[in-house]
């Protein structure tokens, strides 16, 4: 599997109403430095791909794309006063099941 390929994977199990990090899908795709990767492998991903909730580690939209605020709000995503995602209460941190090593997908039971 690809990098691009795990980033779209763990993106499409983020429930409505839940956000993630751009962090926390490098991590889960194993390579946890990677975070500003799992930004470009979004924007270059195939259409589907709920990408709109993945945001960065202060919980903050992207800033060339307004829309993505409307589209959290739209699934019942908390936000502050500020606007940024409440990540204290909708974070998604990923399966606990699964594991990716080496862009290997691990599936612990």
């Amino acid at each position: 599997m690809t990098f691009q390929e795990s980033v779209c994977f763990w993106v499409r199990q983020v429930p409505p109403g839940r956000a993630t990090t751009y962090g926390q899908v490098a991590l889960l795709c194993g390579r946890p430095r990677a975070a500003r990767a799992v930004g470009t492998a979004l924007s270059r991903g195939p259409a589907g791909v709920p990408c709109h909730r993945v945001v960065n580690a202060r919980g903050e939209t992207a800033p060339s794309w307004p829309r993505q605020q409307k589209l959290l709000e739209q699934e019942g995503v908390p936000l502050l006063p500020d606007g940024r995602v409440d990540l204290a209460r909708c974070f998604w941190p990923g399966s606990e099941d699964h594991l990716m090593i080496d862009n290997q997908m691990e599936v612990e039971f």
